[in-house]
């Protein structure tokens, strides 16, 4: 029994980073993920296509794929983004504790929210946290960052993508 308690103490502590490295950025991870299994069902169909000496539709076939593999990829950089903000944040907080000013740049994307909540449940203020990103009228449902929902063409904007995939000090 003891044997037991202690593979499964290690299998919890060795599970613990990876779990944290999803538990910040969730939103980006799935996304990324559910894009990926899209794209291999696009390689199957094309694979497929091929199998059957159907060169074109094959090629046309793979051209969808590879814009869902390239999503993915995107998500992955976004959720790393994310993870690195995460730590920024969660260090600024153990060390001087919940203050509305460092969360207040982290409140306009629900990605962003998610890595700050996640360093405010480990540096001891989640409750706070939550209280300020629902004061500010966040809620579960707000996906979109907010400029992207004023405007959906942010997601091309040089500052937009510097921000989402460059956090920190600017």
């Amino acid at each position: 029994m003891q044997q037991t308690c202690t593979l499964s103490a290690l299998l919890r502590r060795g599970l613990a980073a990876p779990m944290r490295y999803l538990r910040a950025a969730p939103l980006p991870h799935a996304t990324g993920g559910v894009s990926a299994l899209i794209g291999v069902g696009w390689v199957r169909a094309a694979l497929e296509a091929l199998a059957e000496e159907a060169l074109s539709a094959g090629v046309l076939l793979c051209m969808p794929a590879s814009g869902w593999f390239g999503l993915a990829l995107l998500c992955g950089a976004d959720g790393l983004s994310r993870y690195r903000e995460y730590l920024r944040v969660r260090r600024m907080l153990r060390r001087w504790g919940f203050t509305p000013r460092l969360l207040r740049p982290l409140a306009a994307s629900r990605c962003q929210r998610d890595a700050a909540m996640q360093a405010a449940r480990e540096a001891g203020c989640a409750e706070m946290a939550r209280a300020y990103y629902r004061e500010l009228g966040y809620r579960w449902y707000h996906l979109l960052p907010d400029r992207v929902a004023a405007n959906p063409l942010a997601f091309l904007d040089a500052r937009f993508l510097r921000a989402t995939f460059l956090p920190g000090k600017r």
